[in-house]
């Protein structure tokens, strides 16, 4: 783990870094005030991703948008895949991971989002406006991220004159972008985290290749 040089966001100066380990307690250093990305890096196994991908060139898992309860978090995530032959794998890492969540941030209550994407969601380099949100993919490519002192903060969104991220002024360069590796769960801290504002981590969906399908998990707090 390494800070990232100073970067101006705006009027602020902050210092923002990026936290990787391959042992999940790397999530809590998102309550870092310097850190905007924590990411536990695991690896899924190889017959779990054949049979998923399989099963996701027909899009026959149905996505879901589900309010799960800490409390009763198998019962809430029963309907996910359950007649699938990588159902309960899949129902025991979406379990491991809501309860993570649930127990970080002590709260009882979450939103959970699984999509099936054949293009990308969110395709332009943008920060959420929420206190923190967790990502992990399942299957196809990881979502990318830029650190903080690679960012041209004053090109985003609008400011960008209609050029793409890459030809805008955003980044420094191409090899500027980070990308989180199929499997990888990373809680992003948001503009709205208490004196996150201006520190937001910026990020986008992949781009997909024609025949690439991708399932992403997404989870919020529930107001």
């Amino acid at each position: 783990m390494s800070a990232m040089p100073q970067v101006v966001y705006s009027d602020v100066k902050k210092i923002r870094f990026a936290s990787a380990a391959t042992a999940p307690q790397v999530l809590a250093d998102i309550y870092n005030e310097a850190c905007n990305i924590a990411i536990w890096q695991r690896s899924l196994p190889a017959e779990f991703l054949q049979q998923l991908s399989q099963d996701l060139r027909t899009n026959s898992i149905v996505n879901k948008v589900l309010q799960i309860r800490a409390d009763n978090i198998e019962d809430d995530i029963a309907t996910i895949a359950q007649d699938r032959i990588y159902g309960e794998q899949l129902r025991a890492y979406i379990f491991d991971i809501v309860d993570m969540f649930c127990v970080l941030f002590d709260t009882k209550r979450v939103g959970l989002r699984l999509s099936v994407l054949n293009k990308a969601m969110c395709p332009r380099f943008h920060f959420d406006r929420v206190p923190c949100r967790l990502v992990t993919t399942f299957c196809g490519s990881g979502t990318q991220w830029l650190p903080s002192d690679k960012i041209n903060p004053s090109k985003l969104g609008h400011a960008s004159g209609g050029k793409s991220d890459e030809e805008s002024g955003l980044m420094h360069k191409l090899d500027d972008i980070q990308q989180l590796s199929c499997g990888d769960v990373a809680l992003l801290k948001g503009d709205t985290w208490d004196g996150n504002e201006g520190g937001a981590l910026v990020h986008r969906s992949p781009a997909l290749k024609p025949d690439e399908n991708r399932l992403l998990m997404t989870i919020d707090f529930v107001a």
